[in-house]
């Protein structure tokens, strides 16, 4: 199984005089050296050597990133066990809606902002920049010393955060093939995980041991800690990312023509925006997709299922442990997490597989409530939560199945992966509702809910494999179904890219198939 595009495009084809909208960039001078032929010894070599220039470089700066991103976003939550509602004299009421309230500004931008990063040319700038915003924005919670003020650092500090995961995954989209992008994204993600570890583990120690130094409370140095380490990163970022594969400085004018070759074999179209496809143009092409909703819809039922996150150091408080202790707890459920995460990410790259790779984790999430409704033994319980961080290896995989159902033009792509996880986590934003601290200390209530919401993305995500299965049967069945809407200027320059005809590049563009 592999992956084509969509039909929204529809149409571009009789465009005849279209020119590709970064062209003039993209122009191979025709002194320069060709590229190996496709299956050669030469270009296996030739693209292993440039996935891992890019690897080396992207991947450890990207989790880096993440890892931050969910220390600084859960701070709050570890801030807690240490006095941040005496302080500020937050009641359980006001303190959900400072979870929340970061959401409310998180999922509108992430569409904006999508498109913002499809429409410049130095996305490397674009994310350091939103990085060192957050950053800036989590050490200035330290300094709050009311209700309003820490509401407004978190309402401000969505806006910034909102570039990164969605706009990273379309980043990657725009250098990997699709048999590289779910263990990268995988990758990626295992960084969220090990924050939720790791970022316990760094909260301890800060929690623990600098209370009233320089007569500042513990949770406050946390906040200014992590928020410095964040701004440092970012500022990195800028010069440590890539670019799009037309305009990167580090790499060879080779390297860049490799790039967006590989890209164009692997869809049959050059993935690049002809001169006709805006942002504004990407996101109205999304709109009228179907298949857009329902992946929003599955995105929002699967993070109200798995928004237990927000309060998993509230979760192995429970089990009956100090502070220092419960925190510590945190860590390994995550750690395997991200570990399995790699493994299932590296087989679906293997396999195409896309719907048990992605829903089989909420069936074991499902199975972690039931323990953990089912007896007080601590345990069991303590091994539930690890069931329960496991569900998030299913998340991994939703964006990289976006991606891979919506692959050209790029302009829609970008807006498709904004509108799926913007909208999606309104299921966090319900979820801070949801975990309530008269629930607790079992939580019940909160965890059948959570298991409800799982079901129903269960049902949604298998709606989605069997449509995807009829659209294949359709091209299966009819060739001509697989050239419709093709865009011919995306294919010529496939065509131009890989040094073959324009008929050859038809060729390609014919067997390819969603993945599901």
């Amino acid at each position: 199984m592999t992956s084509t595009h969509t039909s929204s495009d529809k149409g571009d084809s009789d465009k005849g005089d279209i020119v590709m909208e970064e062209h003039a960039k993209m122009t191979t001078p025709s002194t320069e050296e060709d590229l190996p032929a496709e299956g050669t010894s030469e270009r296996f070599h030739a693209e292993r050597k440039l996935v891992r220039k890019l690897d080396t470089r992207v991947m450890p700066t990207i989790i880096l990133i993440y890892i931050m991103n969910y220390i600084d976003r859960l701070a709050v939550t570890t801030a807690r066990l240490k006095g941040l509602e005496q302080d500020l004299g937050l009641s359980d009421l006001q303190y959900n809606v400072v979870l929340s309230i970061l959401y409310v500004s998180y999922c509108p931008a992430q569409i904006p902002s999508n498109m913002v990063l499809n429409w410049i040319t130095r996305p490397s700038l674009y994310i350091g920049s939103n990085v060192v915003a957050w950053g800036l924005l989590s050490t200035l919670t330290g300094v709050t010393k009311s209700y309003g003020g820490i509401l407004a650092t978190r309402i401000l500090i969505g806006i910034p955060e909102c570039a990164f995961y969605p706009g990273t995954i379309y980043l990657l989209s725009r250098w990997y093939t699709k048999k590289e992008l779910a263990f990268r994204s995988a990758i990626l993600y295992g960084g969220l995980l090990v924050s939720n570890a790791f970022g316990s583990l760094i909260a301890a120690g800060i929690l623990s041991n600098m209370e009233g130094t320089l007569g500042i409370h513990a949770w406050r140095w946390l906040f200014f800690i992590e928020g410095a380490i964040t701004m440092f990163i970012g500022f990195n970022t800028m010069w440590l990312l890539p670019d799009y594969p037309v305009n990167t400085r580090w790499m060879s004018s080779q390297e860049r023509r490799l790039a967006q070759a590989r890209l164009a074999d692997d869809a049959g179209e050059a993935d690049q925006d002809t001169i006709g496809d805006s942002p504004l143009k990407g996101l109205l092409m999304a709109m009228k997709d179907p298949k857009v909703w329902v992946f929003s819809l599955m995105n929002t039922a699967q993070l109200l299922g798995l928004s237990f996150v927000n309060f998993f150091p509230t979760l192995t408080s429970t089990l009956g442990f100090n502070t220092t202790v419960s925190l510590l707890l945190v860590a390994p459920p995550w750690i395997l997490a991200a570990i399995v995460c790699c493994v299932n990410a590296w087989h679906a790259d293997r396999t195409g597989e896309r719907f048990f790779h992605q829903s089989g984790w909420w069936w074991g999430v499902c199975i972690g409530f039931i323990i953990s409704l089912a007896t007080k033994n601590t345990a069991a319980r303590y091994v539930s939560m690890f069931l329960m961080a496991c569900g998030y290896v299913g998340f991994a995989m939703t964006l990289v199945w976006v991606s891979n159902v919506f692959p050209r033009p790029p302009a829609k792509r970008a807006a498709i992966i904004g509108i799926v996880n913007g909208i999606g986590n309104l299921g966090n934003l319900m979820g801070s509702y949801t975990w309530k601290a008269e629930w607790g200390p079992d939580y019940h209530q909160s965890m059948i809910i959570s298991l409800v919401s799982l079901v129903l993305a269960t049902v949604l995500s298998f709606v989605l494999r069997q449509w995807i299965i009829r659209d294949n049967k359709k091209l299966d069945e009819d060739e001509k179904a697989a050239l419709t809407g093709l865009n011919h200027t995306r294919v010529e320059e496939a065509a131009r890219l890989e040094g073959i005809t324009l008929e050859q590049a038809m060729q390609r563009r014919r067997g390819f198939r969603y993945l599901y």
